[in-house]
């Protein structure tokens, strides 16, 4: 009998962690991302699929920095490949905010703020997914307004960032 307790026990003692850790693994979508996720200096680099006619279309590529605070704010300096002379924007110029879900994805807003005399000084909405444990993100834009325009035009842009060095607190 006590031969038979001591087995009953062990087989509980490894099968209640292996049980908690499967439905663990299955139970839900929360793979501890937050907005403290991204921080630091991304490079990033992209491709805008506007179409013809529209501002920024045809197809085109920029390239650019942000910083991430930690805490929903970034700033971002671009270059779209269409500026003469070519140069990125200026500091401080394009400013954000962003959330993120503990799933690790996201959405972010860019205002460009390009002086203009009427009009929206340009927003950018977008949508993304963090990998890597926050080094790399793969993101879409789900709306543009463009600088002077009042609506959002159609475009389909892909861009992807990947942290510039490593964390130094």
């Amino acid at each position: 009998m006590k031969g038979t307790l001591r087995i009953g026990i062990m087989a509980a003692a490894i099968a209640v962690p292996t049980l908690s850790s499967a439905a663990w693994a299955g139970g839900t979508d929360d793979f501890g991302c937050s907005n403290a996720t991204l921080k630091g200096e991304y490079a990033f680099g992209g491709t805008d699929y506007t179409p013809a006619g529209l501002p920024n279309g045809p197809p085109g590529v920029f390239a650019g920095i942000s910083f991430f605070d930690g805490n929903g704010h970034f700033t971002q300096r671009d270059y779209a490949g269409n500026s003469v002379p070519a140069e990125f924007a200026p500091p401080g110029q394009e400013t954000g905010t962003y959330t993120v879900n503990s799933d690790c994805t996201g959405s972010a807003e860019l205002d460009l703020n390009v002086p203009v005399s009427s009009g929206s000084t340009g927003v950018i909405t977008f949508l993304f997914v963090i990998s890597d444990g926050g080094r790399h993100t793969h993101g879409v834009t789900a709306e543009l307004i463009p600088p002077g325009s009042t609506t959002a035009v159609p475009t389909q842009t892909s861009v992807d960032s990947w942290k510039v060095a490593p964390d130094r607190d």
